[in-house]
């Protein structure tokens, strides 16, 4: 019983999380903006959601495949954030700032 309920714990914390990336993705201005809510946000929820489900399914495969999905997942979100943002910047998009406060002027892209 007392599993149970810091399993359903740990996956309503997780779906907590994913909710607060969509409102994230919704609510924020620019591209990179967004992609930040969800690359950090959406990685914890996930990490709560397969904590969760460990605890639910004990000590079995399904717990070693879970925790397989998670590192992988641990690994992929950020280089994949990682490449949509490099993506925007060889495209042209520019990041929505009030001031360029980097002290050199180099132009934000991939030329460096």
């Amino acid at each position: 019983m007392a599993v149970e309920v810091i399993s359903w714990l740990f996956v309503g914390i997780g779906s907590l999380f994913l909710l607060i990336g969509a409102i994230g993705l919704l609510r924020l201005g620019d591209i990179f903006a967004r992609i930040h809510a969800a690359g950090l946000i959406d990685t914890m929820g996930l990490g709560f959601l397969i904590l969760g489900m460990c605890f639910y399914s004990g000590f079995t495969l399904v717990t070693a495949k879970l925790i397989i999905i998670g590192i992988f997942m641990f690994f992929a979100s950020p280089v994949s954030t990682h490449a949509l943002s490099k993506a925007a910047l060889d495209g042209n998009i520019k990041p929505e700032v009030d001031e360029d406060q980097r002290p050199d002027k180099r132009r934000l892209g991939a030329e460096e």
